[in-house]
């Protein structure tokens, strides 16, 4: 297995202005080794959040290119993994694709104070953190799995 494999991950919130924009961002700025990410809402506002503009930019993370936007069936067929901030289970927005989802319960900033949003990046980060650890040792693991043995 290649050593550059990028994992697609589309992240999924409700509005794709808080949460997945947050994880998205995350995962550019601090697992792009191995995720290539995307994010969706399943009902968009159509805007990021100031208050998750701000709280990104406070933190070092790059706010290029993020929007609101819904999800596609391409958004969908292209994910290797689907991670779902929702807060409803993945099988309702997601039937069928179960075996490429995850969970993460997430509380959700939008409307509330500018704490409340950098609680949250804490929270995705630190999730982000837990979850590229595991993709890469999945990545290693494959590598060495497929290595020729003596």
């Amino acid at each position: 297995m290649d050593l550059s494999k990028r994992f697609r991950v589309l992240f999924v919130c409700l509005g794709n202005s808080c949460r997945s924009p947050i994880a998205e961002a995350i995962a550019r700025h601090k697992a792009a080794d191995v995720i290539t990410a995307v994010s969706g809402g399943t009902i968009p506002l159509g805007f990021v959040a100031p208050m998750t503009l701000r709280v990104l930019e406070e933190r070092g993370m790059s706010v290029e290119g993020l929007q609101s936007t819904p999800i596609t069936r391409g958004m969908r067929e292209n994910a290797e993994i689907i991670v779902n901030m929702t807060g409803s289970p993945a099988s309702r927005y997601f039937p069928g694709e179960e075996s490429k989802t995850e969970d993460w319960t997430v509380t959700d900033p939008y409307g509330k104070p500018f704490d409340e949003f950098e609680n949250t990046f804490d929270e995705i980060d630190a999730r982000m953190t837990e979850f590229a650890a595991r993709l890469r040792a999945h990545r290693a693991g494959k590598l060495a799995s497929s290595a020729p043995s003596n």
